[in-house]
C-alpha cells in the first residue's frame, strides 16, 4: 500500500485528533442515537454529508456517548481517472481499526473506541459521489454508531406507526424494498430500507431515512401516478453487483420517516412463496425454529459480541413469515395488524 496510506494509519493510531491538515469547514448532525461532527477542507465533501444526512429526523436513544468526529479530507487525483467506476473497496483491520481500502488515495479509516474517522478521497472521485458517499462516507458513520453506541447491525428494512415498529427481513429478492416503498406510500413510519440499528436491550430500532433503493420491477403496483413519477424522476444508480436502481430521496416523497426510533413489536421475515390464502399472509414462526433463521439471515450481526442475548429478546418477542398477496398492499394491511 502506498506511503500515505501507511501514514495515515499511523497518524490514527497515534492521535486521532492531530492536525495533518486545515479542516476550516465543520457540519453537525445528529443520527441514530450519535452526535456527528464532520470537518473537511472541501466543500464538495460536505455537499455529500448533507445530501446523505440533510433533513433527516434527529434520532435520539436513552443511552449516549461523547460526539463522533469524522475528517473528510480532499486529496490530489491520482492522474489516471477510474473509467467505469472506482475499485471496490477492500476491507482491512488492524488494532481498535476498521478501515476500508479502494487505492492509496481513497479509504476510511474508523476508530470506534476514540469515536473518530478519516476519510480520505481524490478529485478524481468526485465524479463519483455515489460511490463516496455510500461506500466511504456512510461506511464510517455506520462503523461509528453501531461499534460506537453497541448497537446491533441488521441488514433489513423497519417500518411502523404510532412509536412502534416492524423488522423485516429477507434473503436478496425477498421484496424488502419493494414492500417498504408501499409501506412509506401507504402511511407507515420509515426507519430504514437497507440497515437497521437496534438497540439490544430495548429494541428500539433506529436506521437513515435517506434514499429508498428499488427496480423498475417495484413500480408496477403503483398506482399513484405522482408517486410513480417521483421514483421515475430519480437518479438511477448502479449496484457492484451490475443491478440499476433508482435512489428516490424519501425526503422529498409522498410519505413520512419516523421521527423517533421505533420500538420492535414483531420480526417479519419475507417470503417468496404466494400465500394458499389471500387473506391470511403472515404466519406464525414456531418459536425454536426463530433463532436458527434469525443467525441464518444475519450472518455479520450474528458473528458479534451480544448477538447471543439480542436474538433471545427476538425470540420472545415473536416472529412471522409474510408470504406474497395478490397486491402489495396486502401485505402492508398485514403489517398493520401487528402495529395495532
Amino acid at each position: 500500500m502506498a506511503a500515505n496510506y501507511e501514514t495515515a494509519v499511523h497518524a490514527v493510531n497515534t492521535e486521532p485528533r492531530a492536525e495533518t491538515s486545515p479542516m476550516p469547514m465543520s457540519l453537525h448532525k445528529q443520527l441514530m442515537g450519535g452526535s456527528f461532527h464532520f470537518r473537511s477542507n472541501s466543500v464538495a465533501l460536505l455537499d455529500l454529508v448533507e445530501a446523505a444526512y440533510g433533513g433527516l429526523p434527529r434520532h435520539h436513544l436513552p443511552k449516549t456517548t461523547s460526539p463522533f468526529r469524522i475528517d473528510l479530507q480532499c486529496v490530489p487525483g491520482l492522474g489516471v481517472p477510474y473509467v467505469d467506476e472506482p475499485p471496490s473497496v477492500r476491507m482491512q483491520w488492524g488494532e481498535r481499526l476498521v478501515c476500508g481500502v479502494m487505492d492509496a488515495s481513497n479509504y476510511v479509516i474508523v476508530s470506534p473506541h476514540q469515536h473518530y474517522a478519516l476519510v480520505v478521497a481524490s478529485e478524481d472521485m468526485l465524479s463519483f459521489p455515489y460511490h463516496l458517499r455510500y461506500e466511504l462516507i456512510e461506511f464510517a458513520v455506520y462503523i461509528l454508531t453501531t461499534r460506537g453506541l453497541g448497537l446491533t447491525p441488521l441488514h433489513g428494512a423497519c417500518v411502523g406507526r404510532a412509536g412502534r415498529g416492524v423488522l423485516l427481513l429477507g434473503g436478496s429478492g425477498a421484496g424488502k424494498s419493494t414492500l417498504a416503498l408501499h409501506s412509506f406510500l401507504q402511511g407507515l413510519d420509515f426507519v430504514a430500507e437497507d440497515a437497521v440499528l437496534v438497540q439490544s436491550d430495548n429494541l428500539l430500532a433506529t436506521g437513515v431515512a435517506n434514499y429508498l433503493h428499488v427496480t423498475e420491477d417495484a413500480l408496477h403496483f403503483i398506482e399513484d401516478k405522482e408517486a410513480e413519477c417521483w421514483i421515475r424522476e430519480a437518479p438511477t444508480i448502479r449496484r457492484r453487483s451490475g443491478v440499476q436502481k433508482f435512489e428516490a430521496d424519501l425526503r422529498y416523497g409522498p410519505g413520512k420517516s419516523a421521527d423517533a426510533p421505533l420500538q420492535l413489536v414483531a420480526t417479519v421475515f419475507l417470503s417468496r412463496q404466494v400465500a394458499d390464502d389471500p387473506g391470511a399472509l403472515l404466519r406464525p414462526i414456531p418459536k425454536y425454529d426463530i433463532a436458527a433463521k434469525l443467525s441464518a439471515d444475519q450472518p455479520y450481526a450474528a458473528s458479534l459480541p451480544g448477538w447471543s442475548c439480542f436474538q433471545q429478546q427476538l425470540v420472545k418477542m415473536g416472529a412471522y413469515e409474510l408470504r406474497r398477496g395478490n397486491h402489495p398492499i396486502a401485505a402492508v394491511e398485514a403489517l398493520r395488524q401487528l402495529l395495532r
